[in-house]
């Protein structure tokens, strides 16, 4: 997907285009469980409730916008991932999509293992307790102190990145006196059919080592001859939000080729093999996501028959599911500030967040769907256009969704499918404070991430 390039920015050009929308549903106040978290429904008088308690109160307690997570939800998809995989295979839950402590307990509790990408990700990780040795530290350009940190904790995996990183964990793993287990990420030239941001295999991208040119190859040489490193398998990522399991199928069987390759080289048969994340979620009821026991079922076939087909033992299958686990469980509650008509366009409902809590619309032209969630209405629908309070024409949440056309200020409405990547990508553009994360269980809330509050914003800017 191409953009053009415009100087007021690359949205600016185009925010008046006539997007992709469907018919509008035959009612507005239906709520479509494949979009919204497992205990979201309507009360008697309309209003949407989660976790046992309705956004209303929720609004009071808490204000708007906030990110509303449904505890509940969240475990049950991390543990449907576990028991999909069993005890034979390793589920790794991307920290990157959202982090907290809490979530970090969460994830100890049921069982996951964590993935991180940082040292900010890993100090989480390791102040709410989760075993280092359930942690893997991926990255394309890990600093020095980042890789020491990682090491002295003894994170059970480095996934290494390139062949400057093979050397520089070697040797700070030497320096500790530590033989540091680690993955070697490949990238098999395989692109999942999705937008050109995120889709992360192909040679022309900045992750791992190809395979293409025997690159993939001569890593593995070099961290074979390090004493220091312990190289126990092989990782390919291939994109995100994918719903077809062919790309897959091709990964694994390069990858396979590859440890065949090892093995009659080197004598070696490496143990594990990663296949990353990337699996997607409903954001809108067009998108048909695969449940965790089908993609389980799916990729331990692939692995287990191009293994036969190369006469190799079947490798240990790690997986990567973070926005296919937090992605669902949470939506945006915002209220509206101005309902603003532009005839034979759409009507343009501006709440009191935006891009500063939701940059993906803005950032990959993601779709989202959105209700009015404080009340029904039997009014007719209008094509409207979310968009936030920043001073940015790109600021939009929703780009076409049908709301009632009698929405008025002080509504509330939210978006669903918001529990991944939007608070982690979140930021402070002009000068708005980022909003709570809010967990909802059996009647109860209680904040994970506080809101921010002015002394926040000022506090780092010393004058």
């Amino acid at each position: 997907m191409s953009r053009s390039a415009h100087p007021a920015g690359p949205r600016h050009a185009d925010v008046l285009t006539e997007g992709h929308y469907s018919a509008p549903p035959a009612d507005l106040n239906t709520l479509d469980p494949k979009v919204w978290a497992q205990t979201v429904t309507r009360d008697e008088d309309g209003v949407l409730t989660v976790g046992g308690i309705d956004v209303k109160t929720l609004a009071e307690e808490h204000g708007t916008p906030a990110y509303v997570l449904d505890e509940a939800d969240f475990r049950e998809r991390a543990r449907a991932w576990r028991t999909a995989f069993g005890a034979d295979a390793d589920v790794f839950y991307a920290g990157k999509a959202f982090l907290s402590r809490a979530v970090v307990r969460w994830l100890h509790e049921e069982g996951l293992n964590l993935d991180v990408c940082s040292g900010g990700e890993l100090a989480t990780a390791l102040s709410a307790g989760m075993p280092a040795d359930r942690i893997a530290f991926h990255g394309n350009n890990k600093s020095k102190d980042e890789i020491r940190r990682a090491i002295e904790a003894g994170v059970g995996r480095i996934v290494l990145d390139s062949f400057q990183e093979i050397v520089r964990v070697a040797h700070i793993a030497q320096s500790e006196g530590k033989r540091q287990r680690v993955q070697i990420r490949i990238t098999v030239g395989v692109e999942a059919h999705t937008h050109e941001f995120i889709a992360t295999a192909h040679e022309d991208q900045k992750f791992g080592i190809p395979l293409a040119g025997g690159q993939a190859a001569e890593a593995v040489r070099r961290a074979l001859q390090l004493d220091s490193l312990e190289l126990i398998g092989i990782h390919s990522h291939i994109g995100s939000q994918i719903f077809d399991m062919s790309g897959f199928e091709v990964a694994a069987h390069r990858v396979v080729g590859l440890l065949k390759d090892i093995r009659d080289e080197h004598g070696v048969e490496l143990p594990e093999i990663d296949l990353g994340g990337g699996l997607g979620i409903a954001y809108t009821s067009d998108d048909d996501p695969r449940e965790p026991h089908e993609i389980a079922k799916a990729l331990t076939e692939i692995v287990t028959r191009e293994c036969e087909s190369a006469k190799l033992r079947t490798p240990r299958i790690s997986v990567e599911p973070g926005r296919a686990i937090v992605g669902p469980t949470a939506f945006t509650l915002y209220e509206v500030g101005t309902v603003k008509p532009l005839d034979g366009l759409r009507t343009y409902v501006s709440v009191d967040g935006g891009m500063s809590d939701n940059i993906r619309t803005a950032l990959y032209d993601a779709e989202y769907s959105v209700a009015l969630v404080s009340r029904t209405s039997d009014a007719e629908p209008m094509l409207a256009r979310v968009v936030g309070k920043h001073c940015e024409s790109g600021d939009i949440v929703v780009k076409d969704a049908f709301l009632p056309a009698d929405i008025a200020p002080g509504d509330l409405i939210a978006v669903p499918a918001t529990g991944a990547y939007c608070r982690s990508m979140a930021s402070n553009y002009n000068h708005v404070l980022r909003p709570p994360v809010v967990a909802v269980r059996d009647g109860e809330s209680r904040v994970i991430v506080r809101r921010e509050t002015e002394e926040d914003l000022l506090r780092l800017d010393v004058g």
